[in-house]
């Protein structure tokens, strides 16, 4: 997992409260267990006409917001199933982190598991958060995982809070298998001794 420390990128923002899993990544695409490919159907039904081609007001199709990393948007994202492919498919896109005031917990869990910052701030940050990236959409914003704050230049400075281990987790690039992996003596030493003792197993 690529680790997480500090992100400078151009923001979108979806005003959108209540996003479920399903608009994320629409419930035909998950018939894979790749994580990738799954980005060019990320918000399908929301990004897209009937006929494939990309509708032009939704915000990841403006030039402007083609490249984010980071998307603000409205409360309670990703509610709804506990697809792990919803972070797969925005990882995919390129949105490496998410900014809103609140989340489903499985998805904020997952959001962790997978590489992609969630991070929780009040709305009234939001707000400004999304007007800032409306008005001025090349402009970067910052997130230091690290520092644990979200900077625009000098315009504002919004501190946020985040657990311990989870941090510890994406600035070390640790997702379950490499939390794991980090224990291999201890896991080939137990294996040794417990085919030493029963070699029936």
């Amino acid at each position: 997992m690529k680790p997480f420390k500090k992100l400078s990128a151009i923001a979108a923002p979806l005003p959108m409260i209540n996003v479920d899993t399903d608009v994320i990544i629409p419930k035909q695409f998950l018939r894979t267990i790749k994580r990738s490919g799954l980005g060019k159907s990320a918000f399908f039904d929301i990004r897209y006409n009937e006929d494939g081609s990309e509708k032009p007001d939704f915000v990841l199709n403006k030039p402007a917001y083609r490249n984010a990393e980071i998307l603000i948007t409205g409360a309670n994202f990703g509610c709804g199933s506990s697809r792990e492919h919803a972070p797969w498919a925005l990882l995919d896109f390129g949105i490496r982190c998410v900014i809103a005031a609140s989340y489903s917990d499985i998805f904020y869990s997952n959001c962790f598991k997978n590489g992609i910052l969630p991070v929780i701030l009040p709305q009234a940050q939001i707000d400004e958060l999304m007007k800032e990236a409306e008005e001025n959409p090349g402009a970067p914003i910052e997130v230091d995982l690290e520092k644990q704050v979200v900077t625009r230049g000098n315009k504002f400075s919004f501190p946020f809070e985040v657990d311990s281990f989870r941090k510890h987790c994406l600035v070390n690039g640790l997702d379950d298998i490499g939390l794991t992996l980090q224990k291999e003596a201890h896991i080939s030493s137990f294996e040794k001794d417990t085919k030493s003792k029963r070699p029936w197993i």
